[in-house]
């Protein structure tokens, strides 16, 4: 049956990478994804471009565990020499846009759901759900069926991590950020400058450090990575705008951040968060489903990258075949016997627990 299901897993894999899914535009492959489940004879739901389901003996006096992962991909960039919507294998890899991230981590986990589907007293029910829009933190991903989800105690959010234990995960704010000056002729006299005064501004967002460090994910870091300032060579801009990506970790709420960046900042500065909902998130190590990784060899390390971890509220454990370094690259691939190692592992971590 696990055979069986691998194959099937490897097949629709394929047909994900040859059907474009870019964030927004899923309906193609969220209707492959309706293909398993009716192949399967699972019922399913489905509002947008987020597909869910069930375990079959699902029992509200139970908590649930949500296996996610998405269908979105980014669009390919220019580096590409293959066809990014061609699926094939060469030694032993599958190439395609979208095969290592997160399409492996996908069917790896529905073959997963499907072993699971009729098994009888669990002690957790399972629901899956194939997401939308996670590449762009969009509005109608995973946030947006939530509240249509049950009893969910804890999560196994699919990415790539090399089937090691992703115990905690970085959220992201970012800012944007004003400062103000005098608008003035180049030619005279001006203390005034914006873009002077921003550099008291910079080296601020460059030299702080937040006091709290995590375990699993080190210090916030936060990064200048934009700015934007005059219109032309003899006029001194009134205002000089900065963007600032900020990577927190599990010590501090976005909102936290937030206020201390504007208590340190002059009055003639204005700060305004594009979201605040991109939280960092974990998973004590102390978790059953952490311990029974732990227990089948897997390590544990805090994930700099984000994922639809951050829309949620309970505990969650990024995990799941491919490397993370691959994604977004050209010619992106995973190896076949990551997909099989995955949806075998997954099988024992959650065999370790219900």
């Amino acid at each position: 049956m696990i055979e069986q299901l691998t194959n099937k897993a490897i097949e629709l894999l394929q047909r994900l990478i040859e059907t474009p899914s870019f964030s927004s535009e899923e309906e193609k492959t969220a209707l492959l994804i309706e293909d398993w489940f009716k192949q399967y004879s699972i019922p399913f739901e489905r509002e947008n471009n987020n597909v869910w389901a069930y375990n079959k003996h699902f029992d509200v006096s139970k908590p649930t565990v949500l296996l996610n992962s998405h269908h979105d991909t980014v669009k390919p960039n220019g580096n590409y020499t293959n066809d990014p919507f061609q699926a094939f294998v060469d030694d032993g890899k599958l190439y395609g846009l979208g095969s290592n991230d997160a399409g492996g981590c996908l069917v790896s986990l529905l073959a997963t759901f499907t072993h699971f589907y009729d098994q009888e007293f669990l002690k957790y029910n399972f629901v899956i759900v194939a997401s939308a829009e996670e590449e762009s933190s969009g509005p109608l991903g995973l946030k947006s069926v939530l509240k249509h989800l049950k009893n969910v105690e804890f999560a196994i959010v699919g990415e790539p991590t090399l089937m090691q234990l992703a115990v905690a995960e970085k959220g992201l704010l970012v800012l944007d950020v004003s400062v103000k000056g005098t608008a003035s002729h180049a030619a005279h006299p001006n203390d005034d400058n914006a873009i002077y005064n921003a550099l008291d501004v910079i080296s601020w967002f460059k030299e702080y450090e937040f006091e709290e460090e995590s375990e699993a994910l080190g210090k916030v870091k936060m990064t200048v990575t934009q700015i934007n300032a005059g219109k032309q060579h003899n006029v001194v801009p009134a205002q000089c705008d900065l963007v600032v990506d900020i990577r927190v970790n599990d010590k501090y709420r976005n909102i936290e951040i937030l206020d201390i960046v504007k208590d340190a900042m002059p009055q003639n500065v204005e700060v305004q968060p594009r979201s605040l909902h991109l939280q960092s998130s974990s998973i004590p190590i102390d978790h059953p489903v952490v311990q029974s990784g732990l227990a089948l060899g897997r390590t544990t390390y805090g994930s700099p990258t984000l994922s639809d971890q951050s829309v949620l509220s309970c505990p969650s454990l990024k995990l799941g075949p491919g490397d993370s370094t691959r994604s977004h690259s050209a010619n992106e691939f995973i190896y076949i016997n990551e997909i099989r190692e995955g949806i075998e592992l997954y099988i024992k971590i959650l065999k370790g627990i219900v």
